[in-house]
C-alpha cells in the first residue's frame, strides 16, 4: 500500500520566524526519502479549510504585530477545525508564537490579555526580559532519551497546566519561562516548544516522530524506514557545542 500524508502551513506568509518554514520542508523531504507522497496545503487570513483532514498541522513563530493580526482569524475561522484535529490526534507542530497562542491567553506586559485557542493547558504572560540565545532540552517523547537542540528568543514565559506534559528539561537555556527549567508542552499529538533554528534539521528525530504520529493515525500500525542522517547529526553536535553541552 503506498501511503500518503497532506501537510498543512498555517499563515506561512506571517508566521515565518528565523526560518521556521524549514520544518515544512524537512517533514515534507523526509517522507519522500521514505517513498510517502505529501501534499502541502498553505492556509492563511481567511482561509477555509477542514483542518481535520490534515494529517500534520504546522505554525511557526512571529512577533507581537503578526500574533495579534492572526489572532482573530486563529480563533474564529480555524478554531474549532484545529482543535477538533487536535482531539483527533493530528501531528501538530507550533513554535513559538504558534505555541501561545494555542493556550488558554496572553498576558502582555502591558496588561492587555490576548484569548488563545485554549486547546492546550499553558498560558502565557509578557515579561520586559528577552529570553534568548541556543538551547538545548532532554527529552523522552519518543520513548528514549534523546536531545533536542535550537535558539529561542522571547519575552512571553509560558506556564503549563496539569493538562499538559513538558517537551523536555532544560540543560542549557531558558526554555519556557527561565524559572521552572521547562521547555515546550505536548498535548496528545501536539507539540508546542520555543525552538527556532529551524528545529527539525537538526533534531531528525523529532521530525520522524511526527511522521510516525501522522501515519500511524492514518493507517494503522507504521514503521519508518532508517535513513542515513550523518549530516543531520553533525549538525545537532555542532549545535550542541555551540550551546557549551558538548
Amino acid at each position: 500500500m503506498g501511503y500518503s500524508l497532506r501537510i498543512c502551513h498555517l499563515y506561512p506568509d506571517l508566521m515565518n520566524l528565523y526560518g521556521d518554514r524549514g520544518n515544512v520542508m524537512v517533514l515534507r523531504q523526509r517522507a519522500l526519502w521514505r517513498g510517502i507522497g505529501v501534499e502541502i496545503i498553505n492556509v492563511s487570513l481567511g482561509d477555509r479549510t477542514d483542518l481535520a483532514e490534515c494529517d500534520i498541522i504546522f505554525v511557526g513563530g512571529g512577533q507581537d504585530k503578526e500574533q495579534s493580526l492572526i489572532c482573530h482569524d486563529f480563533r474564529m475561522v480555524k478554531g474549532s477545525s484545529l482543535a477538533e484535529a487536535i482531539e483527533a490526534d493530528a501531528a501538530v507542530l507550533a513554535i513559538c508564537g504558534g505555541y501561545q497562542l494555542l493556550g488558554q491567553k496572553y498576558l502582555t506586559h502591558t496588561g492587555e490579555e490576548m484569548p488563545g485557542l485554549g486547546v492546550i493547558d499553558v498560558w502565557t504572560r509578557g515579561g520586559t526580559r528577552r529570553l534568548i540565545g541556543n538551547v538545548v532540552i532532554q527529552s523522552d517523547l519518543d520513548g528514549s532519551d534523546q536531545t533536542l537542540v535550537g535558539f529561542e528568543n522571547h519575552s512571553g514565559q509560558t506556564f503549563l497546566g496539569s493538562g499538559v506534559r513538558p517537551l523536555g528539561r532544560v540543560i542549557s537555556g531558558n526554555g519556557n519561562n527561565g524559572q521552572d527549567r521547562t521547555e515546550g508542552a505536548v498535548y496528545r499529538n501536539t507539540v508546542g516548544t520555543y525552538l527556532h533554528g529551524s528545529l527539525l534539521p537538526k533534531n531528525p528525530w523529532l521530525a520522524d516522530w511526527l511522521l510516525t504520529q501522522a501515519l500511524q493515525r492514518k493507517y494503522g500500525e507504521v514503521e519508518l524506514a532508517a535513513l542515513d542522517d550523518e549530516l543531520e547529526e553533525s549538525a545537532h553536535r555542532a549545535a550542541l557545542r555551540r550551546a557549551g553541552s558538548q
